[in-house]
């Protein structure tokens, strides 16, 4: 039978849940476009694919971890049968079973089960690494289209300054080197456009390839919503962090699977069980004296059962074992609180970015945006007037194109910066109850 093509079919059937559930650690602030975009990269992005049919292999062994070894049937012929008081025995039969020691089969099984478990983590840790880019990408989406806007404007507003510029020119008011210097300034903002073109063609292009799309697929352009506004509980935060983030759940998992690695090293001290049974054919005597005097059961075949132990002897081989599989746990141990850390650092981190870049949006929008605007504005009628140059005039249009490029900067960092808190913590943000 074909593999199908995703693994749609396949996740509900392994995980008993919905690919639905495994949207669900996600927020979109009621933006339809990027859920669409989120969710076709989930389903079709291949490192998602390949964590969730590792996962699948996993759970497929798991019937298999406990399960008894094969048994053993072994057949034997004699060139020269042995004579027996019924007969010569002329061929025989034996099947021996292992039997592991009382819980190593169950241990077993509970390692594999936890493997598949640590799998399951990762496989979300891959669809939040995914998501987290999709949201990356489309943010910077927002930021270029916005710059390339702004730009735009500002060609236009200085193609407005050359046309009179030159018209003062004509009528011999102001200087040729007036009309030179906009020239130059249009093609530098011109210049940055074309930068600002081929930077979104790469952004385009890394968002086509985590939703498994050609790279040259064209995206529309994007528009930045209303910015959210929550309240940063960063304990509550960190808590949610704790609770949810996979890489945290992927290492408790870990120290769960080591732990049962230890007790698996110290049954190897014990010996595993081997029962066997024996089935010998025997052949009627055709010598004189059984011809002439037939034994009681001559020619009866004979049945035997068995059993058998391996010996443990050599216990520096399984104390090696030990040691090694408590280290394991140690290190399992070490990198859970490890994973930890990297929760706490990246809330208080990221916490402290959210705080200081709204900051700063409400400085550019309440005060350097219309100080430029106003400076902007002031400095045309003083142009107008002949009362200042043109060099006044560059200044004051280049600062409010670099103060409009850093408002839409801030604010896809602001975006960007809910992304990254999302992905540290393994949960929506901003909180379902603050959207």
């Amino acid at each position: 039978m074909k593999a199908p093509r995703t693994l749609a079919w396949l996740v509900p059937c392994i995980f008993g849940a919905s690919l639905d559930a495994a949207t669900a650690t996600y927020a979109t602030l009621g933006n339809a476009r990027l859920e669409a975009l989120i969710e076709e990269a989930l389903s079709r992005n291949p490192a998602i694919q390949a964590a969730a049919w590792a996962e699948a292999a996993l759970r497929e062994r798991v019937p298999t971890a406990g399960a008894l070894p094969d048994p053993t049937l072994q057949l034997t012929g004699f060139a020269r049968s042995p004579q027996t008081r019924v007969g010569p025995q002329v061929s025989g039969v034996a099947v021996s079973q292992r039997l592991p020691w009382f819980g190593k089969r169950t241990d077993s099984a509970e390692a594999t089960t936890v493997r598949a478990e640590i799998q399951r983590e990762l496989a979300a840790a891959r669809r939040a690494d995914v998501v987290h880019q999709v949201k990356v990408a489309y943010y910077e989406l927002a930021y270029l289209d916005r710059a390339i806007a702004i730009t735009g404007e500002q060609r236009e507003l200085l193609e407005h300054y050359e046309s009179l510029a030159r018209a003062r020119y004509s009528q011999g008011v102001s200087l040729q080197q007036a009309v030179v210097k906009l020239q130059a300034e249009i093609t530098r903002v011109l210049n940055r456009r074309q930068e600002l073109a081929r930077q979104r063609v790469d952004v385009e292009s890394r968002l086509n390839a985590l939703r498994d799309r050609p790279a040259h697929a064209g995206i529309a352009d994007v528009k930045l919503g209303a910015l959210p506004r929550f309240a940063l509980d960063q304990d509550r935060i960190l808590a949610m962090g704790r609770d949810n983030a996979p890489e945290i759940k992927a290492a408790a998992l870990a120290v769960d699977h080591d732990k049962v690695g230890v007790r698996l090293a110290e049954r190897r001290y014990w010996p595993d069980l081997v029962l066997g049974a024996t089935w010998g054919r025997i052949r009627t005597r055709d010598d004189e004296p059984g011809r002439s005097n037939p034994p009681p059961g001559n020619g009866k075949d004979t049945l035997g059962l068995t059993l058998g132990i391996n010996i443990p002897l050599h216990r520096g081989i399984y104390d090696a074992g030990v040691r090694e599989a408590v280290a394991r746990r140690s290190a399992a141990e070490e990198s859970h609180r490890l994973a930890l850390n990297g929760v706490d650092q990246a809330v208080r981190s990221t916490g402290f970015a959210l705080t200081t870049i709204e900051t700063q949006i409400a400085l550019f929008k309440n005060a350097l945006v219309p100080q430029a605007e106003q400076a902007l504005r002031a400095t045309e009628e003083a142009y107008a007037t002949g009362t200042t140059g043109v060099l006044d005039l560059l200044d004051s249009e280049e600062l409010l194109l670099d103060v409009r490029l850093g408002l839409a900067r801030l604010e896809a960092d602001y975006m960007q910066a809910l992304a990254d808190m999302e992905r540290a913590i393994g949960a929506p943000f901003p909180p379902r109850s603050q959207q």
